[in-house]
């Protein structure tokens, strides 16, 4: 992968390896500028000669600054592809294992994806930032000395290769033990995220002490970990000594007995103390840093997130999504991972004696749950809020899976069917950098005329308006919660599912635009669920599921009105000012 990054574009290759041409120039003059200015300057009573040397060295370093410029530019446009193949690798393994048991990427995932990912990018832009200056500085300085003096040669180089292959060597325990302390950090991250999660659960249980047992042996494997790689970072002290200083006193003690003059020796001085020795500094640290770095992350991110195989789907290719809900993260359920779908036969939503706790020991969100929602039905959940209507719009998608009873969906278990089948879009809609027809189009693909369909079936046509069409480039930051829900639900109504659910995905919007979404989805056909933010959307629907806790009612809103306290407490906390779009 790594080599893959530097090698698919040659041109910008050839392009940094002119910059660092230009950038090395100093690197080749410097022993010959300060010897001249010595020796056919200030020594021989000729000052000016000798500032015209020197004054030669200082354009040197203007034309290496310009260089050293255009050089970070031409890593930049290498190493960000890189960073990008890296991310959508992590991405597509995290979404795949979030489609399949345990149903969630952990704490872990995410630490790939935001600290491992940039921390291998930085690396990699340091390793090639310091490899090509080494080069070509090592290349340069060989030059310049053999042309100043040959036989300073043997004084140089052979101590310089030496300190360099002690560190090469040292180079694979490095990258061993840089590894062990990810794998410690990582540990880390994800002992901390569940022990967050479980506070409430970790009190009730008086487990305090070995919560903090644990955690504090994870804190300590980091720790151990991390002081490895101290240990083993002390050889870079000496391969510096032995290749940038042990030259400077071999030539100052045998250099005049080769025949060397001042200006020679101060020369070759320079060569090795301004070229070499921070050359190979700078090659310690980004092959003994972030070499090692770049080698441990990306050996890691690969380990924990291979390639989908043969027959799977590639991330980002399939043409359904769903977003796990919010709540809190379910404990990995045992089971086999998926490795096909299935299209069902319809949108027909049946559950079975459906119970689901988040744990072994917790108390039940939905227990013993018969639902059937025929082709078709219009059903609208409500309920005080935290008592499972997230949870059910997980279970009927097959986000969750039941601790015990069945959700199916045309027949087809719901963890199984094809995403392509079913939508959820929960209350922070999903919208990313791109045009406006990427991100309505990242479901499934459409005409033209069907885009500006929906968009005023779901009534974005003014925001599509403001944005300047299905060409401009959409900033998620420049818009509003309301205005990035309107794009979600447009995208939602072009995908081919059947069945959708909308988990208070119009909670930003005001009642009218809510009313008028949902009477679009309503007219879309197939079947829809939506988690009410207002009880004005159990006005619009045929069917109201009530939730209080594990206890459910199934009925149209008059029923409900009539036979359940709840229902009406909870209509009397809003005002249904929109029974219908106008």
């Amino acid at each position: 992968m790594i080599w893959r990054s530097v090698a698919r574009e040659p041109r910008r290759l050839a392009r940094l390896a002119g910059w660092s041409l230009a950038e090395a120039l100093p690197s080749l003059l410097i022993g010959h500028a300060i010897a001249r200015a010595i020796e056919d300057g200030f020594a021989a009573g000729r000052p000016v000669t000798g500032l015209a040397w020197l004054a030669l060295l200082g354009g040197a370093w203007l034309v290496a600054a310009v260089g050293a410029r255009q050089s970070v530019l031409a890593v930049a446009a290498i190493a960000e592809p890189f960073r990008d193949e890296l991310l959508a690798r992590v991405v597509g393994g995290a979404v795949r294992h979030a489609v399949t048991p345990p149903w969630r990427p952990g704490a872990e995932s995410v630490a790939r994806s935001t600290l491992q990912v940039e921390l291998a990018r930085d690396a990699f832009a340091a390793v090639i930032t310091a490899v090509r200056s080494f080069a070509f500085t090592v290349v340069s300085v060989v030059v310049g000395m053999a042309t100043l003096l040959p036989a300073m040669l043997p004084l140089v180089l052979p101590p310089f290769a030496a300190g360099l292959a002690v560190f090469l060597l040292s180079l694979p325990a490095m990258a061993r033990r840089q590894r062990a302390f990810l794998v410690a950090d990582e540990r880390l991250a994800e002992s901390v995220a569940e022990m967050a999660g479980g506070l409430r659960d970790i009190v009730s249980c008086g487990a305090e002490g070995r919560i903090a047992d644990d955690i504090g042996q994870a804190i300590a494997a980091q720790a151990a970990a991390a002081r490895r790689v101290a240990r083993v970072t002390a050889v870079r002290t000496l391969s510096l000594g032995v290749a940038g200083w042990l030259p400077v006193l071999l030539v100052l003690a045998y250099g005049p007995g080769l025949g060397a003059s001042a200006g020679a020796v101060v020369g070759t001085l320079a060569y090795v103390v301004q070229s070499l020795a921070p050359a190979l500094g700078g090659l310690v640290e980004g092959l003994g840093v972030s070499g090692v770095r770049l080698a441990a992350s990306v050996s890691r991110i690969r380990e924990t997130t291979p390639l989908p195989g043969p027959g799977s789907r590639r991330a980002g290719t399939g043409r359904g999504r769903a977003v796990t809900p919010r709540g809190p993260r379910p404990g990995p359920r045992p089971g086999p991972r998926r490795t096909s779908t299935i299209r069902p036969r319809d949108a027909r939503v049946e559950l079975r004696g459906v119970t689901f706790a988040y744990g072994p020991e917790a108390e039940p969100v939905v227990s013993g749950l018969d639902l059937t929602l025929p082709e078709g039905c219009r059903l609208a959940v409500v309920g005080p809020s935290g008592l499972g209507k997230s949870t059910l719009a997980a279970l009927v998608t097959g986000l969750l899976e039941p601790s015990s009873g069945e959700a199916r969906i045309g027949g087809v278990p719901a963890r199984d069917v094809d995403p392509a089948t079913r939508v959820l879009i929960p209350q922070e809609a999903y919208v990313f950098h791109g045009t406006l027809r990427e991100n309505l189009t990242y479901l499934a693909s459409a005409a033209p005329d069907d885009m500006r369909r929906a968009i005023d079936e779901v009534g974005m046509t003014e925001l599509a308006r403001r944005l300047g069409g299905l060409s401009a480039e959409v900033n998620p930051a420049a818009l509003s919660a309301g205005e990035r829900q309107l794009i979600a639900l447009t995208r939602a109504y072009l995908s081919p599912a059947r069945l959708v659910i909308l988990d208070e995905a119009t909670c930003h919007l005001d009642p009218a635009a809510e009313a008028r979404a949902e009477a679009a989805f309503g007219r879309r056909g197939g079947t829809l669920v939506v988690v009410a933010h207002r009880l004005t959307s159990a006005l619009r629907a045929r069917h109201v599921l009530l939730m209080d806790g594990t206890r459910v009612r199934l009925g149209t809103h008059d029923e409900l009105v009539a036979v359940s306290p709840l229902y009406r407490d909870l209509l009397g906390q809003w005002t249904p000012d929109v029974r219908q779009v106008s």
